[in-house]
């Protein structure tokens, strides 16, 4: 069982940056990708970006491409995820999760999510 604890969100004025962490402990034999989710109130989860382990080939939500930026540290085993230029439509809890394969872009794919980490974006 891997254990992910995400942290670095909060509170923003729309325009500026924030960084997310997760952190993998546990069984954390090299997984075929780690990704982020959001859900914001009253919505399903979303795919906002992935990075498979061994190649860091990425992938983004084309809501957040050009913005946000994912990058892993194998040896660390963390993922963060760079977000800039912030919008309001951005505000949710942001998911760290870990897929073992199948398609990275749908949350069923992975079987170990942290506990959420909320960003708030703010007009």
């Amino acid at each position: 069982q891997v254990q992910l604890v995400e942290s670095g969100g909060g509170l923003v004025q729309a325009g500026g940056s924030l960084r997310l962490l997760c952190a993998a402990s546990g069984r954390t034999r090299s997984p075929y990708a780690m990704g982020w989710f959001r859900q914001a109130p009253g919505k399903e989860r979303e795919f906002v970006a992935v990075t498979t382990w061994s190649y860091g080939v990425t992938d983004y939500a084309d809501s957040v491409m050009g913005r946000f930026t994912i990058s892993r540290d194998n040896a660390k085993n963390t993922v963060d995820l760079q977000m800039n230029s912030l919008k309001p439509e951005d505000t949710a809890v942001y998911y760290c999760g870990v897929s073992a394969g199948g398609s990275y872009f749908t949350a069923p794919s992975y079987n170990s999510w942290g506990q959420g980490t909320q960003v708030t974006v703010f007009s």
